[in-house]
């Protein structure tokens, strides 16, 4: 699936996985050796996230059930504890870097193929 940023139609991962089980959530990015350019991973349901046992930073934006931006946390480094941010359903790492301030509080990401049948796409 791909991410889009909404206002401006720009794709911020080309390729998205999805983590939505409790053992593919716990696991994440750990142990990994990069998350390469163009992908993330999406955390379904996730308000708070760690980077432990990480090899590398990561740009993170938590998202409500609509798909608005809560909150983003841009070059969080390995062995780090996230803050645990209030109405968050969503979670999208990315590899540290890519956002560069692109991503702002109320933004809407539009997330192809998994939302189609999701609140996050019928928000108008």
């Amino acid at each position: 699936m791909q991410c889009f940023l909404q206002r401006t139609g720009e794709v911020l991962a080309s390729q998205v996985e999805l983590a939505n089980t409790y053992v593919s959530r716990l696991k994440g990015l750990m142990f990994r050796r990069e998350l390469a350019k163009g992908n993330a991973l999406l955390l379904d349901p996730c308000p708070q996230i760690h980077t432990c046992f990480m090899n590398f930073a990561i740009d993170a934006v938590f998202l409500d059930k609509q798909g608005t931006v809560l909150y983003v946390k841009e070059q969080m480094k390995p062995w780090r504890w996230g803050r645990y941010v209030r109405g968050s359903r969503y979670t999208l790492e990315l590899p540290g870097g890519v956002l560069a301030g692109r991503v702002q509080k109320g933004d809407v990401l539009v997330f192809a193929d998994y939302f189609t049948q999701n609140p996050v796409q019928e928000k108008k």
